[in-house]
């Protein structure tokens, strides 16, 4: 269980981000498809997701917003932007913001990647979504970076996250 804080007030996730080095566990997402998602989706790249409790709150919209600036950089690399959104919501956002560089994921069928990823918000007010935080994978899906944001409306380091994707 991590702790970390929603405007000043403690609040926890179940689990611990998967540790550096270790696989990366698989999941199954939605895209604006609505069709499955998962690891073997996007074999042999790096991949950066970027997850967040709503596209719809200020700090994540502008962290997307940033990831698809940088993804135009790092073609070679795979953005993935995960909430618990639905499919149509994530989509709209990228539709108007016009931002092609990042896939959109929903955990709108289920809180398994939340949970498995330690992610998985268990108290407060946000309780059922995810915690803000990037995770870099190598391109065998083995966690090479992450950062779990000790408050939640503040943005990730970006810097890091992006040195790391190399």
């Amino acid at each position: 269980m991590a702790t970390l804080t929603l405007r000043g007030q403690p609040i926890h996730t179940e689990g611990s981000l998967p540790p550096i080095h270790a696989a990366a566990p698989d999941f199954k997402l939605v895209d604006g498809d609505l069709k499955p998602r998962s690891l073997k989706d996007f074999p042999g790249q790096k991949k950066l997701f970027n997850i967040f409790p709503s596209i719809d709150t200020p700090v994540c919209a502008l962290s997307t917003k940033k990831f698809n600036a940088y993804a135009q950089q790092h073609p070679e690399s795979v953005f993935l932007m995960v909430s618990a959104d639905l499919p149509f919501a994530q989509k709209r956002f990228c539709g108007l913001e016009s931002l092609a560089n990042v896939h959109p994921l929903s955990m709108m069928r289920d809180r398994d990647f939340a949970r498995d990823w330690g992610l998985l918000i268990i108290d407060g007010p946000l309780a059922g979504l995810a915690a803000r935080a990037v995770v870099v994978l190598d391109e065998h899906d083995r966690v090479i970076y992450h950062e779990l944001v000790p408050e939640i409306g503040e943005e990730p380091d970006y810097v890091r996250a992006l040195e790391a994707l190399g």
